[in-house]
């Protein structure tokens, strides 16, 4: 699978990334055995990129991750994490304890409570933990963790903290990962980063990042990883019940996606293939994260993105009004050429 270096880091990552937040739990339990199946098989797809966060199951998807990964050639993959809450223990006898962590998103004993700290300490300290539940001496990635209300502390402090990490060898590329593009603009633009994670608005339905964060990234020579590409789920099934921005998806919202995938299967292409290949129109974008729970997931996602999608696909979306004339998008042809 091809790779891509993450700005002027020397960090290199698979086009396509591992999204860990299942492995943590995210809305439905994940056994052992089957989070450990679906890391071997992204790795049997040839993936190389592994994404993590303490947020994600209380370290329960670091831990995991770090087990499934710990016979591997560690020159062999890139692994990201991120920083800005740690996770403070419960007391036995706190009353406040709740029974799970499902209020949220992760269906997983509530073992832990989550302590926003985007100080220059809060970030090594949650690095080094970090380290210990992934058992590795080191991380290749670290994004602040959705600073959207602790920017005057996130630039202040936790930007510089990240800066000296990776001055120290101690990290190879620094970032920050939302779900919004202003504040993503601003680090490109007012900071030395390698790289952010766009959640959500990069993606065939919207295109909001377009307006300012993917021209910034571009020229100043920043990379872009993209998340969240098929909108919580919308344009991997658009159905009534989908889900859009983590709840159900508004009417109009639904509507437009299913006239997507109207125009994407007169083509004979499935809309999730468009959708995971649809980023890579714009030169900024390194690579596309995708969640998987299982093998049959991770498969599916490597197959797509090098299904070949016709530029008719594109041509027709723009002449439906379902894709502005002006949003870039990949070549006429297959997806990415495999290394």
């Amino acid at each position: 699978m091809k790779r891509r270096g993450l700005g002027r880091s020397g960090v290199e990552i698979t086009e396509l990334g591992f999204g860990g937040a299942a492995l943590g739990g995210l809305y439905t339990a994940v056994d052992d055995d089957t989070a450990a199946a679906a890391v071997d098989t992204a790795w049997a797809e040839g993936v190389r990129y592994f994404d993590t966060a303490p947020h994600y199951g209380l370290g329960l998807s670091e831990r995991r991750l770090g087990a499934a990964l710990h016979d591997r050639p560690r020159r062999a993959f890139a692994v990201s994490t991120k920083v800005g809450r740690l996770l403070v223990p419960y007391a036995r006898n706190d009353s406040g304890r709740p029974a799970d962590d499902r209020a949220a998103g992760f269906a997983v004993p509530a073992t832990h409570r989550r302590v926003w700290d985007f100080s220059a300490d809060g970030v090594r300290r949650s690095l080094a933990e970090s380290l210990e539940r992934l058992g590795l001496d080191r991380v290749d990635v670290v994004y602040l963790h959705d600073p959207d209300d602790h920017a005057e502390q996130a630039f202040g402090e936790a930007y510089p903290a990240l800066e000296r990490l990776r001055d120290e060898g101690v990290v190879g590329a620094i970032g920050a990962g939302m779900n919004q593009v202003e504040m993503l603009a601003r680090f490109v633009r007012d900071t030395d980063i390698d790289v952010v994670l766009c959640a959500g608005r990069y993606t065939l339905l919207e295109q909001p990042a377009l307006a300012g964060l993917l021209p910034a990234a571009a020229e100043r020579g920043k990379s872009v990883v993209v998340g969240g590409v098929f909108n919580s789920g919308l344009l991997a099934d658009p159905r009534p019940e989908a889900t859009y921005d983590y709840a159900r998806a508004p009417r109009a919202v639904l509507e437009r996606a299913l006239a997507m995938k109207a125009v994407t299967e007169r083509h004979g292409v499935p809309l999730r293939a468009a959708a995971l290949r649809f980023p890579f129109g714009h030169p900024a974008v390194a690579a596309v994260l995708t969640g998987a729970r299982d093998p049959a997931e991770v498969a599916d996602a490597a197959a797509l993105l090098t299904r070949p999608v016709p530029g008719t696909v594109w041509a027709e979306l723009r002449a439906e009004g379902l894709l502005p004339e002006d949003v870039p998008v990949p070549d006429e042809g297959a997806g990415p050429p495999c290394a």
